[in-house]
């Protein structure tokens, strides 16, 4: 039943952040048992804070997936970064993730200064685990207590699911008790179009190597839902060179028929019936370094 009560419940905005690649998608995807942030191997695949409603008998919890936090090189990165702050200013509590494997974060790190400014309850889950053994990941435990700047330190894997039933009872733990912000049925405030677009763009990323994934926006430009047809989607996949739309289009147009199938199956799966894609690709020079391209086209 799609209703929102006024009673008090454990409920609040929890702030997934982290350098780019450390999983924060994949937690939130694992979180919500719903595939609603797009994962890619490549780092910097979210672009947008994207927000996931976890709702359980007396518990609503609100996460905010959001970009990767790190030193921004044009105009698209340094928006994406705001994404990341942003979120952590709208949270009641941060969940902090780090890769084990990759380089520590160190006391009076310009992320971790900045956290403490804010004041924030701050989990740190050290995430990835099911790729480091036991004796490297003490040694990092005691580090990370060792700088005393967190609620609690978590091993987990959001890839297994190891750790993560531990790590939601530690959120709850730190939530405030207030009538759900969204009803009960409700998994995202984002339309079914932003996450076709994002099924596209990760499309891309998969088929395609460093370069053109990160050159690359998506418009939905027409999407009619149709009663006894499919449903019909026109979108543009926008790039910065025109070397970069022959790539995407590929010889005979073989590439984007590739991509854009790969696309269509998902998105069917997503919305739960048959859909007709119809892709185009456009050329809008150095779009990336644009803030107000960038924003026209809906990227942030």
């Amino acid at each position: 039943m799609d209703t929102k009560s006024d009673k008090d419940i454990i409920c609040g905005y929890v702030a997934v952040v982290g350098r780019p690649n450390v999983g924060k998608s994949t937690l939130v995807n694992r979180m919500l048992r719903f595939p609603l942030s797009i994962v890619t191997p490549k780092p910097q695949t979210t672009r947008h804070k994207v927000l996931g409603i976890l709702s359980e008998e007396g518990v609503q919890v609100i996460f905010l997936d959001s970009p990767g936090i790190m030193a921004p090189h044009y105009a698209l990165q340094n928006l994406m970064l705001g994404n990341a702050w942003s979120a952590i200013e709208e949270a009641d509590l941060v969940l902090l993730l780090v890769d084990p494997g990759a380089k520590r974060l160190e006391a009076g790190s310009e992320m971790l200064e900045r956290l403490a400014g804010m004041e924030k309850k701050v989990i740190l889950a050290l995430n990835k685990t099911d790729k480091v053994s036991k004796p490297e990941l003490l040694p990092l435990i005691e580090y990370y207590h060792g700088l005393g700047s967190f609620e609690e330190i978590m091993p987990i894997s959001a890839l297994t699911g190891d750790g993560l039933d531990s790590l939601k009872e530690a959120v709850k733990t730190r939530l405030p008790r207030r009538p759900p912000f969204y009803p009960v049925d409700d998994l995202t405030d984002r339309p079914q179009r932003f996450f076709v677009a994002e099924i596209i763009r990760q499309k891309v990323f998969e088929h395609f190597g460093e370069e053109i994934p990160y050159s690359v926006a998506v418009v939905i430009e027409e999407y009619k839902e149709r009663e006894g047809a499919k449903d019909y989607i026109c979108a543009t996949v926008v790039c910065e060179r025109t070397s970069q739309k022959r790539m995407l289009i590929g010889s005979g147009g073989e590439a984007v028929k590739t991509f854009g199938k790969a696309a269509r199956d998902e998105i069917e799966a997503f919305v739960g019936k048959g859909v007709f894609l119809e892709l185009k690709v456009d050329v809008i020079k150095n779009w990336r370094k644009d803030e107000n391209q960038i924003k026209r086209l809906g990227q942030i």
